[in-house]
Formats: C-alpha cells, sequence, structure tokens
C-alpha cells in the first residue's frame, strides 16, 4: 500500500497531465530538471544563512547586547533590500520567459535594464538612508533609556552605517544572479556566494576579535568583513556575464548592446511591480513585528535572533525549490507547454513535502543544541536564552510543512507572471495578520517567545492555504510576459 501511495503522489504517470500531454519528460529527467536548479539554490542560500548564522555565532562572543545589536539592524537593512528583491522578481521571471522562447537578444536588454536601474535606485537609497541610520535603529525599536539598550543601539548605527556603503554592489550582484537563475543557471549565483560569504567569514575571524595583527573593532568588524565579501561576490558576479568566456553563454552584458528599455522595462516592472507590493508590505510587517519583539527585553529579544537565524537556514530550502519552480514553470510557459509548467509545479510541492518532514524532525530533536550554539556560554544570561530559543525552534518545526509548500508553490506562480495574488496575499498575512497577532500576544496575553511564535507563524499556513487553490486552477497558465 505505501509503495502504492508513493507511486501515485511522485510519479508523473499517474498524474493526469501525462495523459493529456505525451511529450512530457519522464519521471526520472523531470524530477533531474527540478534538482540541477534546485539543488545548487538550495546550497547557495542555505549558503548564504549558514554565514549569516555563523557572523550571528561570531558576533554572539561578544554577549547578548552585540548579538541583539546586529539582530537590531536587520529588518531596516532588509527594508532597504526589498526594492531590489522586487526588482529581481521580475528579472527572473522575464528572463527564464525569453531563455523559453530564444530570444537571447531581450533576455541580454533585460539584464541591461535591470543593472541601470540597480545602480540608480541603490544610489538614491544611499543617500537617503544612510544620514538617517540612528533615527532608522530607533524607529527599529532602539532605545537608550539605560547603559544597556544604549549600548546596543550604539553598536546597531555603526553596523548599518558601515554596510549602508555596500549597497551599490550589493544591488548589482543581486541583478546579475537573478537572471542567471531565471536562465537555470543557478550553479553560477552559488558560486558568487561561496565567494562571497567565505570571504566575509575569514573578515569576521581577523577583525571582530582581532588577529594576526588586524586591530579588534567588535560589530563594526563583523559589518567591514561583510563589505569586503559583498564587494568580492559582485566582481566575480560581473566576470559570469562579461569575462573572457561570456560570449559562450546565453547571458552577456556589453556596453555596447543596446540600453534602450522598450518592451524589457515594460515586462520587468510589471511584474516586480506586483512584487514590490509583497515585499514592502512584508517588511512593514516584519518591522513592525521586530519592534515589538525587542519589547521583550535583550534576553528574549536574543532569543528571539537566534530563532530568526535558524528560520533563514530553512528559508533556504524553500526559496531554493520557488527558484527552480520560477525558472522552470517560466521556461515551460515560454515554450508553450503548460502541462510541463504544471509537472514541474507539483515536483516543486512533492519535494517541499520530503524535505519540510525532515527538517521538523531535525530541529524538534536538536533544538537545544542549536540554540547553544549563537551565543557564548559564558556570557551573561545565556542559559535563558538558549531555554527562550530552544522552546521556540519547536514551533518553528512543526511549521515547516506549510512554509516550505508556501514559497514552493508562490515561486510556481511568480515564473507565470502571477505575482499580483502572490503579493497580494503575502501583503494581507504579513503586514497586517502577522503583526496584529503579534501585537496581542505581547501587550494583552503577555504570552512567552514560544507563545507568540505560534500566534505569528500562524499566518505561514494561511498563505500556504491560500497558494494551493490559485496554482491547482490553473489561472496562470495564460499570463502572458
Amino acid at each position: 500500500m505505501l509503495r502504492q501511495f508513493c507511486k501515485r503522489f511522485f510519479c508523473l504517470p499517474y498524474w493526469k497531465e501525462k495523459q493529456r500531454d505525451p511529450t512530457l519528460p519522464d519521471t526520472r529527467q523531470a524530477y533531474r530538471n527540478v534538482l540541477d536548479i534546485a539543488v545548487p539554490s538550495v546550497a547557495e542560500m542555505l549558503l548564504i544563512s549558514l554565514i549569516s548564522s555563523v557572523d550571528m555565532m561570531m558576533v554572539g562572543t561578544l554577549g547578548k547586547e552585540a548579538l541583539s545589536a546586529v539582530g537590531l539592524t536587520s529588518q531596516p537593512r532588509l527594508v532597504v533590500l526589498c526594492f531590489f528583491t522586487a526588482l529581481n522578481v521580475g528579472v527572473s521571471a522575464v528572463c527564464a520567459h525569453r531563455k523559453g522562447e530564444g530570444r537571447r537578444q531581450e533576455a541580454n536588454q533585460t539584464l541591461r535594464i535591470s543593472l541601470a536601474l540597480s545602480l540608480l535606485l541603490s544610489l538614491a537609497l544611499l543617500a537617503l538612508t544612510l544620514p538617517f541610520s540612528e533615527p532608522l535603529m530607533r524607529l527599529a525599536g532602539g532605545t537608550d533609556d539605560n547603559a544597556q539598550n544604549a549600548a546596543v543601539l550604539s553598536q546597531a548605527v555603526d553596523y548599518f552605517r558601515i554596510l549602508t556603503y555596500s549597497l551599490p554592489l550589493n544591488a548589482l550582484s543581486l541583478s546579475i544572479c537573478a537572471a542567471q537563475r531565471g536562465i537555470g543557471r543557478a550553479k553560477v549565483t552559488f558560486q558568487v556566494n561561496v565567494l562571497s560569504n567565505l570571504i566575509n567569514v575569514a573578515f569576521n575571524y581577523l577583525l571582530i576579535e582581532g588577529r594576526f595583527g588586524f586591530p579588534r573593532m567588535e560589530v563594526r568588524g563583523a559589518a567591514v568583513a561583510s563589505v569586503i565579501g559583498i564587494a568580492a561576490g559582485f566582481l566575480f558576479a560581473l566576470l559570469t556575464v562579461c569575462g573572457p568566456r561570456s560570449p559562450k553563454r546565453f547571458l552577456q552584458l556589453s556596453l555596447r548592446g543596446s540600453w534602450k528599455a522598450g518592451d524589457s522595462l515594460a515586462s520587468v516592472l510589471k511584474i516586480g511591480g506586483n512584487a514590490m507590493i509583497e515585499q514592502i508590505g512584508m517588511r512593514i510587517g516584519f518591522f513592525i513585528c521586530g519592534r515589538i519583539y525587542f519589547a521583550l527585553g535583550t534576553t528574549q529579544f536574543a532569543a528571539h535572533q537566534i530563532c530568526m537565524q535558524v528560520l533563514n537556514l530553512t528559508f533556504a530550502f524553500g526559496d531554493g525549490l520557488g527558484v527552480a519552480a520560477t525558472s522552470l514553470v517560466g521556461q515551460s510557459l515560454g515554450q508553450k507547454r503548460p502541462e510541463w509548467a504544471v509537472a514541474y509545479g507539483k515536483i516543486c510541492q512533492r519535494c517541499a513535502v520530503v524535505l519540510s518532514l525532515a527538517l521538523m524532525a531535525l530541529l524538534a530533536l536538536g533544538r537545544q543544541f542549536i540554540a547553544q550554539l549563537y551565543i557564548d556560554p559564558q556570557t551573561t544570561d545565556a542559559a535563558q536564552v538558549v531555554a527562550a530559543a530552544a522552546r521556540t525552534l519547536v514551533v518553528l518545526a512543526f511549521m515547516q510543512p506549510f512554509q516550505i509548500n508556501a514559497f514552493a508553490i508562490a515561486g510556481g506562480l511568480r515564473g507565470a507572471g502571477d505575482n499580483l495574488y502572490v503579493a497580494v496575499v503575502a501583503m494581507v498575512c504579513v503586514s497586517l495578520i502577522r503583526p496584529a497577532l503579534v501585537y496581542v500576544s505581547v501587550y494583552v496575553l503577555h504570552f512567552d517567545l514560544a507563545a507568540i511564535w505560534v500566534m505569528a507563524m500562524s499566518e505561514m499556513a494561511l498563505r500556504c492555504l491560500c497558494f494551493y487553490p490559485r496554482f491547482v486552477s490553473g489561472q496562470w497558465k495564460n499570463i502572458k510576459v
């Protein structure tokens, strides 16, 4: 019975789409096509999250104040980056369709336009955010009402200011990687981020505590290390589209190519504009939630930051499958093969189920060990921080099936250009429902951190329940990109 269930669940011949379109690849090849994109994408995002976690662990050796300071900057940084995240959703989807249509010139025009937009936007945001670093940290919840909070605020401002200088290079690198993911070259973006993050870790080791003659810079050293890593990643990303081997590749950046906006700009802005609604709404929601969490106190907020780091690690699996779904659904629709798009979307969902169950077991069983990795046990209140984080990781474990499936299904809808629906659902859930639930949990019900996370993560289940019927309906097959 189990074998028959697995066949019906995982194998294409048991799906009705196979009967309607006999040109579908066999089950083995279809899964291989998904995994060829998903595995390097998951590896890339997992590496980024792992390095971020290592970064946080290294900062954690300085104590809970340093841990809270870096955590305080996370939402303001993501608010700034959300504009590029939204733009790059459009870049990936458009490049995927152009690859499927075989229109190399238009794909390269999309890349050039996205780089020009990213550069202009990043310079504008750099000029706007740099002078207001301290007000932004205060808006995120930072205060100087006592010595401990004042130390957190001061370190957060320093960290944010230094990182802001790397914004143009970061934005350009993100655009190149988005285009490469769209055409299915996820291995390139993996290599870019491997280099960037390894350099980041190396300089963290040298600069946080001052080793081998380097100055001890503590939290500022972690920021400088991140800037160096981002710069190295940008240079490598640039070489993938304008290096000596680039003429043989589908994407090639050339100054002599057309820089006119044309249809490429309209297509990117159409999809990216919808994604912008989603990103701004989500960032506002997370920003509000972060401010509320900071009001719990340094100990609880440090535990929250540990759980957020683990949450980012789990996002890597959902994001990676979402990238595969975006690329293959987009390419299939560009080739006028909607049943292929349906099949690839379903395969990504099946992979999401398997991954989420494995992650659920890992987090539930290893919660204490995982929490202990992020803070030096000799620092003040470390035991309380670990205990609160371990309890909260149980909540995160049991939300994995909803979380990873939501990301995978949303990726397929984005690949089809159905971004407006995804954006509206995400915006309502994250910018309205989640902050309201967190506010009630903290200020009305006075829950502990784990119970607050139960309320906050429940909106992820709602997102999943909204995305799945939309994908099954097939309305996205006829969207023109």
